[in-house]
């Protein structure tokens, strides 16, 4: 098994209680700011010391309170990729790629190189961390961390700090370097685009207690929980009333579902994504709401229109409805639709 994470620890205003244990060596960790997604990553790293549990990637053993096992930082062999990068701000780039080594003179400088040439910072190897680009700082830090070849790499929302092209364009170089790289990546990131993209496995977190584990693509089809649907991007959750093993009152859409197969037992909400309703018009299909829009969002890409349950609920969230540009036309063209047909088959059922 390439990882298993087992860790607690208690500060004084926070509570850190991680359990997963993975098949993959892409991983991604998800979770609101102040989960602890950041916390989990400097106990595996080193920096902080659980206070129990164990830490085992590759079969090397980092950490376990009960044989007192306790591996120093530097001795992990992780490259850890923090926020703001950490370079050093009185190195050049080639002096903060070799600050790591442990080789020859002559060994670390071809490394150097090599790592200068992979990582396209041709040119800049005299230049100091204040004199590059958000993009360049990024390639550099990379470059510190393979350049001595870790058997382990942790991200920490490496693309927070930088716009939007920049990160598009360093999210592809970044999946480009790391498909030869045969070590462990552990992703952190508050983005689901982000660790969609990254890893082949998941781990939701939330106020420092692991949510879910599994792999990546089936938690964002089925991600079981309440809080994992709303951080994998579901934008419409409603408790739910039990009627009979077929029908349910979704108190916060203000509609009743009948539906084809049994309800399972332990649910307690319902979830639907916004780009799945089905645009009705004409007269009122099965399981639909009245499709009276009272905001719309315009993005590049998008369009979000927001309708208000029917009837009237208590402290009612607007349901969002999210049309495609491609899908724009057909819209301009009948007008809004009468109602907004929910089909069962991509109805989440949530605990």
């Amino acid at each position: 098994m390439p990882i298993e994470i087992h860790l607690k620890k208690t500060t004084k205003t926070f509570q850190l209680n991680i359990q997963f244990e993975g098949q993959s060596k892409r991983i991604g960790i998800l979770g609101p700011s102040g989960s602890g997604k950041s916390m989990t990553l400097r106990c595996i790293a080193g920096i902080e010391t659980p206070d129990q549990g164990r830490i085992q990637i590759d079969g090397r053993t980092h950490y376990d309170s009960q044989s007192h096992t306790n591996i120093k930082p530097q001795k992990r062999n992780i490259g850890y990729l923090f926020q703001n990068y950490a370079l050093f701000p009185t190195m050049t780039v080639a002096q903060n790629i070799q600050a790591g080594l442990k080789g020859t003179k002559t060994q670390n400088q071809i490394q150097t190189q090599k790592m200068i040439q992979t990582f396209q910072l041709t040119g800049l190897e005299n230049h100091l961390p204040s004199e590059l680009s958000g993009g360049q700082q990024q390639r550099v830090a990379l470059a510190r961390i393979m350049a001595y070849q870790p058997d382990t790499i942790l991200l920490d929302e490496p693309f927070s700090a930088l716009d939007q092209y920049l990160k598009d364009q360093l999210q592809r170089e970044l999946i480009k370097m790391l498909n030869h790289y045969q070590g462990t990546v552990i992703f952190v990131s508050h983005n689901k685009d982000e660790i969609y993209q990254f890893s082949q496995e998941l781990l939701i977190i939330d106020q420092g207690k692991s949510i879910l584990y599994n792999k990546t693509k089936d938690i964002f089809i089925n991600p079981i929980y309440q809080k994992a649907a709303r951080l994998t991007g579901c934008k419409n959750i409603s408790h739910i009333q039990k009627i009979d093993d077929h029908t349910i009152t979704a108190i916060d859409w203000g509609i009743q579902l009948h539906l084809q197969r049994p309800l399972p037992q332990d649910i307690t909400a319902v979830g639907y994504q916004a780009h799945d309703f089905l645009p009705i018009w004409g007269p009122k299909p099965p399981n639909s709401l009245k499709a009276q829009i009272t905001e719309t969002e315009e993005l590049p890409l998008q369009t979000n229109y927001y309708i208000l349950p029917q009837p009237p609920v208590l402290a009612p969230q607007p349901i969002c409805w999210t049309v495609q540009r491609e899908s724009l036309e057909k819209l301009q063209k009948n007008g809004v639709p009468d109602y907004l047909q929910i089909k069962e088959e991509k109805l989440l059922y949530l605990k």
